[in-house]
């Protein structure tokens, strides 16, 4: 089967050949675990675990080595750590950095495990992979690609002119423009960037040849992917905000230090909440975590997230969701006790051409349509839907064959006499009680959907 993936890094859609079918390595920038995810940051998980999903559907589960790292040196986790010193807490600052590192990585394994996503072969901490970005800067100093200033190591970008750049597209003037570039007496260029810096006595710091310090954003992934999986590797991904300025600096500092690195480069689009960009400002930012707590199913956040490319931005609004809601409520009461059968050719195929999850929606919508459950079920856990993992959220113990028996009857006599309003009057009570009312010569069919409240059927 061949596999089409968009490559940033050329423009192109382009047929994915693995360097090793025996071992097919993929690298995901992962979060800084500061503090819960937001919804935005769910996207290229789920994103990248259907990508894991197809290779491992592909080439066998064993042939697939997915690595996503955790950032845990950051400003912000020493930030909370001090606080917590100030406040009484027990530990040197280190080990309150652990303990907030810890929990903010447990939160989220659970938020995108309540999403369906697998986890990654590897999750590694920047902070174990220390003495790497120390061996991997020593080596770009020595090529002649680095230089140290001030108790900083900084990457030289025009050491490698013909090639930074090449992965956003734009001419370093641009990159100079549109970036929040500091500007420091210790750099020759003001596009160099940090490799490593100096860190004061109430700061975490290793030991290193510039003296005590920790790395710079960007080195880690760098040191991180090659040492897990080696000089080069097939695909990296990740979020097209990254594009620059990291991804581009990870490319110009692995190259410079002589490493093939990513040969397939997969960026998706951001996140808008109804038809707006996400920020505290608007009030419409939200974590995961808020709307698990709210009862939203991570498998509802999900099946919104997958009806859209990936390469498209992606807007959430609340009709998408109860749209979602009420099509997985449906899927499972027709899959319910059944077996997957193969998954569909139409469905893999389509999932091969570019991560086209909103098309493999639409064939499962047609699958549902002809009553085939087996293909069905086996089709949707492709995409990681309709799993056991992911079940129990839309179960409900009401009968609603009664009602549906009434409304017909209704309608019967509705036919008869042209007098409508009995069975309109019924209609609007069930909707105001989150069913959906289906109708059809075949006969009326009630499913529960989104904002179900069985209460409210009461006196219908």
């Amino acid at each position: 089967m061949t596999i089409l993936l968009t490559n940033t890094a050329t423009r192109k859609k382009e047929e994915f050949t693995p360097l090793d079918p025996q071992n097919v390595r993929m690298y995901v920038c992962g979060p800084t675990v500061y503090d819960r995810a937001h919804l935005g940051n769910g996207r290229p998980v789920i994103v990248f675990d259907v990508l894991f999903r197809l290779l491992r559907h592909t080439y066998g589960a064993d042939h697939v080595t997915y690595v996503r790292n955790f950032t845990d040196v950051d400003d912000r986790i020493n930030e909370t750590a001090q606080k917590r010193r100030e406040a009484g807490a027990n530990g040197t600052l280190e080990e309150l950095i652990r303990e907030r590192s810890d929990e903010t990585i447990s939160w989220y394994h659970a938020d995108m495990d309540a999403l369906g996503a697998l986890r990654p072969d590897h999750e590694p901490r920047a902070t174990k992979y220390i003495d790497q970005m120390i061996a991997f800067i020593e080596d770009l100093i020595a090529k002649g690609h680095a230089y140290a200033a001030e108790g900083h190591a900084l990457f030289a970008v025009d050491s490698w002119p013909e090639g930074y750049g090449k992965l956003s597209g734009r001419s370093v003037d641009d990159m100079i423009a549109g970036a929040r570039v500091e500007v420091a007496p210790y750099k020759r260029n003001p596009m160099d960037f940090v490799l490593w810096k100096p860190s004061t006595d109430d700061l975490p710091g290793w030991d290193s040849p510039w003296g005590r310090g920790r790395p710079g954003w960007h080195i880690e992934c760098s040191a991180m992917a090659q040492e897990l999986l080696g000089d080069t590797f097939d695909i990296h991904g990740g979020g097209n905000d990254l594009m620059f300025p990291h991804h581009e600096n990870e490319i110009a500092q692995s190259k410079c230090a002589g490493h093939g690195f990513a040969r397939y480069w997969l960026h998706n689009e951001m996140l808008q909440v109804e038809g707006k960009k996400m920020s505290k400002s608007l009030g419409n930012f939200f974590t995961v975590r808020d709307l698990l707590d709210q009862g939203v199913p991570g498998e509802v956040i999900r099946f919104v997230f997958l009806s859209t490319h990936y390469r498209k931005p992606m807007d959430w609004t609340e009709k998408k969701r109860d749209e979602a809601e009420a099509t997985l409520r449906k899927w499972r009461a027709l899959t319910d006790g059944v077996e997957p059968g193969n998954v569909p050719s139409e469905v893999v195929e389509t999932l091969a051409d570019d991560l086209n999850t909103a098309g493999v929606i639409s064939v499962l919508h047609k699958l549902a349509g002809h009553g085939d459950a087996a293909a069905l079920l086996a089709g949707a856990q492709m995409i990681g839907l309709l799993t056991d993992e992911l079940d129990g959220w839309s179960s409900l113990t009401v009968d609603l064959s009664g009602y549906a028996n009434r409304l017909a009857g209704l309608r019967e006599k509705a036919m008869q006499t042209k007098d409508f309003s009995a069975v309109d009057a019924m209609k609007t009570a069930l909707t105001d009680a989150g069913v959906e009312v289906r109708m059809s010569k075949a006969g009326v069919e009630l499913v529960p959907g989104a904002g179900f409240d069985a209460a409210k059927l009461e006196g219908v």
